[in-house]
């Protein structure tokens, strides 16, 4: 299955065949994009929507000249595997270890249970 991504001032969204979108929500703070929460109905999980989104934000950031700062656990996840994909980043995050980056997931993953809970 083929996924279009679409991109309004806050958002990236891919429309699903259920009629659901999955969604990437942004923020654009002087020369940064913040990516705040990232979105993909259970059923849709786990088919690379979300990194299809991020592969988008990506590309749109480095067309604007723009850094990127990961704030949802799934950006910060996708930028803990795709090391080639880290020089878009802020500094701060670009010289995380390999430790850091596992430490900040860990991190997030439990603020974002507790928050639902």
């Amino acid at each position: 299955m083929k996924f279009k991504v679409e991109k309004t001032p806050t958002v990236f969204f891919v429309r699903l065949p259920s009629k659901e979108k999955a969604f990437l929500t942004y923020r654009i703070v002087g020369k940064v994009m913040e990516l705040i929460e990232t979105y993909t109905p259970p059923e849709f999980r786990g088919k690379g929507i979300a990194a299809l989104m991020v592969k988008e934000a990506i590309k749109y950031a480095r067309e604007k000249g723009l850094r990127m700062k990961p704030v949802c656990s799934y950006a910060i996840y996708f930028f803990k595997k795709h090391k080639e994909e880290r020089d878009v980043l802020i500094n701060e995050y670009r010289k995380l270890s390999d430790w850091e980056w596992d430490e900040l997931f860990s991190k997030r993953l439990t603020e974002e249970k507790l928050k639902k809970s």
